[in-house]
């Protein structure tokens, strides 16, 4: 499978380096800590951030998938900024941020600033897709930093070297519409801005346990960029699969879709049990599970949120 394969991100130029005006933050309410109030409005960083809810406790930073996909597909999360504010953070290569990726594991160090701006000695990570490798290289080099992680839907076999189940899982469940998505999403290698959002649409059914006009709204949210999602990748150290290995890792809950196309299923159950992580499989669902079952999904991530307020 293409690594630039579905449910990549947003196009922008590429101006890495000092730009003015990247931060945008709507309604945040600060965090007070040990050296009090925090105003991001004050405050130069080198993405976007926006904010999700009012729930109380410290806020948790969230970051989307794609990779640099633009995170409106998130909507509200199910409502999760009900029990504790989030955070979302536009990472480099989103239409917010703009510039692109320095790879993700170097932007690991934005995540890290994010959390300084909040004033938080240590923070609860959600990720989704493409975001759970961010997520993971900034607790594996800022091990002190990070407290706990959610990570949504992960691709997995890069980390695991377990074969994905996705073909035997959609000859079993899935609809024809779905069979054929994956089989694009195996063999499209799109060259250009255009062949990359075609494909992205064309492939959007495998993203689903089930094709209705809900779905098929969804699919369109979200910018996605060729350029973007291949700068996520560049530069990433050899031996970073092996740290992460190698690093113990900080309370993870890993949450599957046991009709997850993009992942597959026994991918993402080895990677929970390789990162030591309590593992939620939701039925009935794909790679969105906000979006197909907000109601288990809330519930999973309400109860483990609420154990690391």
């Amino acid at each position: 499978m293409s690594r630039l394969s579905h449910c990549f991100a947003s196009d922008e130029e590429d101006f890495l380096g000092g730009i003015d005006g990247l931060l945008e933050v709507t309604r945040l309410r600060p965090y007070s800590c040990d050296r009090g109030p925090v105003s991001f409005a004050d405050l130069d960083l080198p993405v976007a951030v926006t904010t999700l809810g009012e729930g109380a406790g410290p806020p948790v930073i969230v970051l989307p998938g794609g990779p640099c996909r633009g995170p409106e597909y998130l909507g509200d999360l199910a409502g999760l900024g009900e029990t504790r504010q989030l955070i979302l953070m536009h990472p480099r290569g989103t239409p917010k941020s703009g510039g692109l990726s320095r790879g993700w594991w170097t932007d690991a160090n934005d995540v890290i600033l994010v959390a300084d701006a909040l004033g938080l000695q240590s923070v609860d990570l959600v990720a989704h897709s493409a975001g759970t490798r961010l997520a993971l290289a900034t607790a594996t080099q800022f091990t002190s930093r990070v407290r706990s992680m959610a990570l949504i839907t992960p691709p997995a076999s890069w980390l695991t070297d377990i074969p994905s189940d996705a073909e035997s899982i959609a000859e079993k469940y899935c609809a024809l519409e779905a069979r054929e998505a994956l089989a694009l999403v195996l063999t499209d290698e799109p060259s250009t801005e255009f062949e990359f959002h075609e494909a992205f649409q064309r492939q959007a059914p495998a993203s689903y346990a089930h094709w209705t006009a809900v779905e098929q709204s969804h699919a369109k949210s979200g910018a996605v960029s060729l350029v973007a999602a291949a700068a996520w990748f560049a530069d990433i150290p050899p031996d970073a699969g092996d740290r992460i290995r190698a690093t113990p890792q900080p309370p993870t809950l890993v949450v599957a879709g046991d009709r997850d196309l993009l992942t597959g299923v026994k991918p993402v159950a080895g990677y929970a049990s390789l990162l030591g992580a309590d593992y939620a499989l939701i039925e009935e669902c794909g790679h969105y599970p906000w979006v197909e079952q907000p109601q288990a999904f809330r519930g999973r991530l309400d109860a483990w949120l609420n154990r690391h307020v």
